[in-house]
C-alpha cells in the first residue's frame, strides 16, 4: 500500500491563512465560471461553490466570483491554471499549480523564489510527465471508525489505493475516469466523503538525509505555500521525521531570532 508525506496538506485552503483562502476560492469559482455562470447546469461551479461554502466564505464574495466571468465586474482579468515544475539534486521533484488573473506577475514571483535558493525552474511536463501520476485524491471521514472496519468496502471501492491520512481521515486514490464510480460506492455505503479534487502522486520517493537540502527545499515548499497565488504544492521527497524536527526547529528559531 502506498503510505508517505507525499501530498502535504497542512497550508491547503482549508485551513489556510483566511485571506488566502479566500482568495484561492474565489479564484476557483470564476474558473469553474468560464464553463458556464448556472451552478444547476455546471458541477465544476457547484463543486467550487460548495468548497467555498465549507469553507465560510461569504455569499459576497462567490457572487463577485461568479460576476468576474459573466463580465458584470468590467475590470476583471481572466483566472488562468499555471503549472511550474523543477527538480533539486537526487531527482527531488516539486510542482506548484497557480490560480492567477496576471501570468507575468505570477512567473516573476516564483522564479524569485526559486531563484532565492539558487534553483531554475524546469520545462512544463519535465516532472509531472515522468515523476508523478495525475490522478483523483479523495478525502474520507472516519466519524470514530477505525481503518480496519472500512477495509473490505474501500477494496472493492475500484480505488486504486488507500491509507490513513491522520486519525480522523482516510486518503483514497482512484484513476480519472474512475472517480463517479468510486464516490458513488463510497456514499453507499455511507461513508462520509469530505473533499476530492485532481492532483499529482509520486511514482517512487526520493530520500533527503543531507540537512542543508532539505533546508532548502522545505523553506522553498513553505515559500511557494505562501504565495498569493499558489494553490496547491506536490512532492516526491521524504525526510526523516528527527531530520525533518531539526530544520523545523531550525526555522523556527531564525523567526524568533527575526
Amino acid at each position: 500500500m502506498w503510505r508517505g508525506p507525499v501530498i502535504e496538506r497542512k497550508k491547503s485552503i482549508t485551513n489556510a491563512l483566511k485571506w488566502k483562502a479566500f482568495s484561492i476560492h474565489a479564484k476557483l469559482i470564476s474558473l469553474a465560471a468560464q464553463k458556464g455562470w448556472d451552478p444547476d447546469k455546471n458541477p465544476s461551479l457547484y463543486d467550487a461553490i460548495e468548497k467555498a461554502k465549507k469553507d465560510n466564505v461569504p455569499t459576497d464574495n462567490i457572487v463577485r466570483a461568479i460576476k468576474k466571468w459573466t463580465w458584470e465586474d468590467k475590470d476583471s482579468a481572466q483566472i488562468n491554471e499555471i503549472y511550474y515544475e523543477w527538480y533539486a539534486p537526487g531527482w527531488v521533484g516539486i510542482i506548484a499549480k497557480s490560480l492567477t488573473d496576471n501570468k507575468n506577475r505570477t512567473s516573476s514571483n516564483i522564479r524569485h523564489i526559486f531563484s532565492k535558493y539558487g534553483w531554475n525552474l524546469w520545462e512544463t511536463g519535465s516532472v509531472s510527465n515522468f515523476a508523478f501520476k495525475f490522478v483523483w485524491i479523495i478525502y474520507l471521514k472516519l466519524n470514530w471508525k477505525k481503518i480496519e472496519d472500512i477495509e473490505e468496502i474501500l477494496m472493492e471501492s475500484w480505488a486504486d489505493d488507500y491509507n490513513l491520512e491522520d486519525e480522523e481521515e482516510v486518503r483514497i486514490i482512484a484513476q480519472k475516469q474512475d472517480l463517479a464510480s468510486v464516490v458513488k460506492f463510497l456514499k453507499d455505503a455511507w461513508l462520509e466523503i469530505v473533499e476530492y479534487s485532481l492532483g499529482f502522486i509520486p511514482n517512487a520517493l526520493s530520500e533527503v538525509t543531507d540537512f542543508d537540502k532539505a533546508l532548502k527545499i522545505i523553506k522553498l515548499v513553505e515559500d511557494l505555500e505562501e504565495d498569493e497565488d499558489i494553490e496547491k504544492v506536490w512532492h516526491n521527497y521524504n525526510i526523516p521525521d528527527d531530520l525533518q524536527n531539526q530544520v523545523l526547529d531550525a526555522l523556527e528559531k531564525a523567526r524568533f531570532r527575526t
